[in-house]
């Protein structure tokens, strides 16, 4: 239970090299690299997975320890570690009371980062129920593929972003809908007067109904006046699905256990203490939303730590979130390449204070060393770029303080195996590409219903990733792209992630995507989409600029200049949308 050791990895087809003269394998030799970097940055090789039972333990754990402390605050209200416990444990009551639901069935929580959503996420837990995460910007037809996949009998929704679901919640499992205002969890006077400014004067508030629906504030006085009585899951019970985004196909439900989360959150939390981030003392913002795996597990690293989480609902609204680092002396924050480049464009970030701030994080795209380095220079932080997937709760690797590489995601957590393999399936060693596979407690039990996409998925106790990578000597991974991604022009590989951090170098680019795009001669050529910082972009500038660092064959050869690129509600740019939008074109034309 506490991960796999390079001894136990057995051996591959192929050889490599020569150690003290025993002949490694590949997957030894990778082994035995991640072994040696995990060791030089002062990272166990395992992890501990016995400390706990299941989640609620876990919150149990925290809230008992922790529970005269700040644990998350959103629009000017913060809760304890107490006061989650109280109004959790009261949802939980109304949950096992009060609706159909029993341990192992579906809620939907379809909310932004307010603070009902961690009351709701823990009562659900607490209640032995299994989490839907709902993107509360999904259209109709998202909305309703999820609830019928997940069969959820109860909805949780914020009243701003219920339009969808009133439209479709008749023709899905659901039986209960419950209704939450923006400021529900606020006292006295500020919650009717934010909760009518954003309703009646912003008219932020579709004019929807539900013939189902409960004041998430009944819920809380219900529960109340009710006995709660603790679920006891198994650690293998499902206690998530999490939804992949939906950008590649039809979108497939993560089954996430309790054990998967537990491991990744005690995984992750002993690469978070190499931050420097110390027990009780700490603010952190939590900019990218909650219903996202990648912010969902860390806020689960920062309640561990006894530290405090700043919930910011809209990450697009720049000047809210600038507003919120200038409220609280924060010290790190997560976000992604494209947040961290509006940032540091925005005059009024660059007038903090970052005196305090000892990690930023990034995940959920590649962090351009372009972004790092002006992040770098404007605060006087080091981003520290790690990966995963929904299938790895998410985290498979990250830059340890200390030892940070830009360019790189880091090392494998602790209790974590990686291979690369070729599309036939064999391994390849130091250096060498191929998709990247991952094997740890944190991998995903499998698809919510689809054993067969399960199955092209995890091989032989393997997760396959979909991704490029390689190994270096040092033990750390870089990512080279996703395989699908890949562009082929005249056999050379031409590979996204190069091209868009050569152009994120640019002085006057501030977002950019390559794709292929067919072509007579070549099979596929490079298409490039850019948009400026300020002004025009000089096209013939720009592709001197590119010259200078790019081989021949991975010039662009189309150039379009955007306002702005298509992005999913995390802010990662949709290489697949821009290139389904020239297929479109090339269809019309023939």
């Amino acid at each position: 239970m506490c991960g796999w050791t390079a001894s136990s990895l057995g051996t591959t087809l192929i050889t490599t090299r020569h150690q003290e003269g025993t002949t490694l394998s590949a997957m030894e030799e990778i082994a035995a690299a991640i072994s040696a970097a995990r060791e030089k940055a002062s990272v166990p090789s395992s992890v501990d997975l016995s400390q706990y039972a299941n989640l609620v333990e876990m919150f149990a754990y925290c809230a008992t320890q922790f529970a005269d402390r700040p644990v998350m605050s959103c629009m000017g209200k913060t809760l304890t570690y107490g006061e989650l416990d109280v109004l959790s444990a009261q949802f939980a009551c109304y949950l096992q009371n009060h609706t159909s639901l029993h341990a192992g069935d579906r809620i939907a929580l379809q909310m932004p980062n307010i603070l009902q959503y961690p009351v709701a996420l823990f009562g659900a837990i607490r209640a032995g129920m299994v989490v839907v995460n709902t993107n509360p910007l999904y259209s109709e037809r998202e909305l309703k593929h999820q609830l019928n996949d997940s069969g959820a009998k109860v909805l949780v929704v914020l009243a701003n972003v219920a339009e969808a679901a009133a439209a479709v919640v008749a023709d899905t499992p659901v039986e209960t809908v419950i209704v939450t205002e923006i400021a529900d969890l606020h006292t006295g006077f500020k919650r009717p007067l934010i909760n009518n400014v954003v309703k009646y004067v912003k008219k932020m508030v579709p004019d929807v109904s539900f013939k189902n629906a409960v004041a998430y504030r009944k819920t809380l006085a219900l529960g109340k006046s009710g006995r709660y009585t603790p679920a006891n899951p198994a650690a293998e019970d499902v206690a998530l699905l999490q939804y992949t985004g939906g950008t590649t196909g039809v979108s497939k439900g993560a089954m996430i256990s309790h054990r998967n989360l537990m491991a990744n959150v005690l995984q992750s939390k002993q690469l978070f203490e190499s931050y420097g981030l110390k027990e009780g003392t700490e603010t952190f913002l939590s900019p990218l939303p909650l219903y996202h795996i990648y912010s969902f597990m860390l806020s689960f690293c920062v309640m561990m730590q006894g530290n405090h989480a700043v919930l910011i609902p809209n990450p697009r609204d720049l000047g809210s979130v600038i507003k919120e680092m200038k409220r609280w002396r924060w010290s790190g924050m997560s976000g992604i390449n494209t947040l961290f480049v509006q940032l540091c464009n925005h005059p009024e970030f660059r007038e903090l204070d970052f005196s305090s701030v000892k990690a930023t994080l990034s995940g959920g795209m590649a962090l351009t060393a372009g972004a790092a380095k002006e992040w770098m220079e404007v605060t006087g932080a080091q981003v520290y770029e790690g990966y995963g997937l929904t299938e790895t709760s998410p985290v498979v690797s990250i830059n340890p303080g200390g030892a940070n590489q830009i360019g790189t995601i880091g090392i494998a957590l602790p209790g974590t195996d990686i291979r690369i393999v070729t599309e036939a399936g064999e391994d390849v060693g130091i250096g060498e590409r191929g998709e990247l596979c991952v094997r740890g407690p944190q991998v995903m039990m499998g698809y919510w219903q689809r054993p067969d996409e399960t199955e092209k998925t995890i091989k032989n106790g393997w997760l396959h990733t979909g991704d490029v990578a390689i190994v270096q000597e040092d033990g750390y991974m870089r990512i080279v792209d996703r395989m699908k991604d890949m562009i082929i022009v005249s056999g050379f590989n031409v590979y996204p992630n190069e091209i868009e951090d050569v152009l994120s170098g640019h002085p006057n680019i501030a977002e950019c995507a390559a794709i292929g795009v067919p072509d007579e001669k070549s099979g596929e050529a490079v298409k490039i989409f850019v948009a400026a910082k300020k002004g025009d972009i000089d096209k013939d500038e720009l592709k001197a600029f590119l010259r200078e660092r790019l081989t021949g064959y991975k010039m662009p050869r189309y150039i379009e200049v955007r306002d702005e690129l298509p992005k999913t509600n995390v802010g990662k740019v949709l290489r697949r949308s821009l290139r389904d939008e020239e297929l479109a074109k090339l269809a019309k034309a023939e």
